[in-house]
């Protein structure tokens, strides 16, 4: 189906994974990933035999990687991912110019374009998710975010022949996020804590729910917004939200430990008590049904190895 697939960011957590689903399935064709590795692994490729790309994708001449070749897809996930970041001109600009550069280059051909947007747009407020509400960035990674969405509407507004999907990633987890440190999900960051006899730190009573997703749940919604037939931003997640109370339980039971949570203070004013992606314009427009519950996917994420 595909000749040519280009992933920025491949080389880490989702990309990663991301890239090696799309050799496994289009071993055919040929991809190619570009990543500066200041978010990524080497270790997180092993076993990849396309093209590796090491470049800042924000001052990428991209016309002198591609110029000859004709990618008909190009998964854009490269991103600053630390959201502590809070250094403004280094998360807008290399975040935002790194789109733009994708999106001027490739205005006008036939390739398709997913890019990984964020649940952090909608900011502070509680409760389910739409895509249809205003923005609301807390912190500047997320204001990024937002200035990708806005980049790719006009994009998609001055070439209505070419279709460009963004996809509003929650809380995602699974193998190859070890790499990310305190940046990596509560699953692995929480399973690390009770591996070493300690018990987990989560914030006072553990009832706040979020929108876990598994990381395979999030390949496959990628997968499948590039095959969308019209440009549009969706939400990818689990549609079911979990408490930490939850991840604790299933972690006790696949690690076969018995550590009851260690409630501790939370110093932030304004945490969210509450996030759950609303799926039913994903499911409509991309047939997207995620797969794993909690349960599985931890099951699965320990499976892997990945998780001890």
């Amino acid at each position: 189906m595909y000749k040519h697939v280009v992933i920025t960011g491949g080389a880490g957590f989702v990309g990663s994974n991301l890239t090696l689903e799309m050799a496994k399935r289009y071993p055919e064709a040929q991809i190619t990933v570009v990543d500066d590795f200041r978010s990524g692994h080497f270790k997180n490729l092993e076993g990849f035999t396309g093209d590796v790309i090491a470049a800042d994708i924000s001052k990428m001449d991209v016309k002198h990687y591609f110029g000859g070749k004709k990618p008909d897809l190009v998964f854009h996930l490269a991103s600053i991912t630390d959201t502590t970041d809070h250094d403004q001109f280094r998360q807008v600009h290399d975040n935002v110019e790194a789109w733009r550069n994708l999106l001027n280059y490739f205005a006008g051909r036939k390739t398709r374009l997913v890019y990984a947007s964020s649940a952090a747009t909608y900011g502070i407020a509680a409760g389910v998710n739409r895509v249809d509400q205003p923005p609301k960035p807390a912190n500047v990674y997320a204001f990024a975010k937002v200035q990708l969405d806005n980049l790719a509407r006009r994009w998609a507004a001055e070439n209505p022949t070419q279709v460009v999907v963004g996809l509003r990633y929650f809380n995602v987890y699974g193998p190859r996020e070890e790499h990310k440190g305190a940046a990596a999900s509560m699953m692995l960051q929480l399973a690390r804590q009770m591996i070493k006899g300690e018990h987990p730190r989560i914030f006072r009573d553990g009832e706040q729910i979020r929108d876990f997703v598994y990381v395979k749940d999030i390949v496959s919604c990628t997968i499948l917004a590039a095959r969308a037939r019209i440009s549009g931003i969706y939400n990818a997640g689990s549609g079911v939200p979990r408490s930490f109370n939850d991840i604790v339980a299933n972690l006790n039971r696949v690690l076969d430990l018995n550590l009851p949570p260690y409630y501790i203070d939370n110093p932030h004013k304004h945490y969210q008590p509450h996030t759950e992606a609303d799926l039913s314009a994903t499911t409509l427009a991309l047939r997207y049904k995620p797969k794993f519950t909690l349960e599985t996917g931890i099951d699965d994420y320990f499976a892997s190895g990945f998780l001890v």
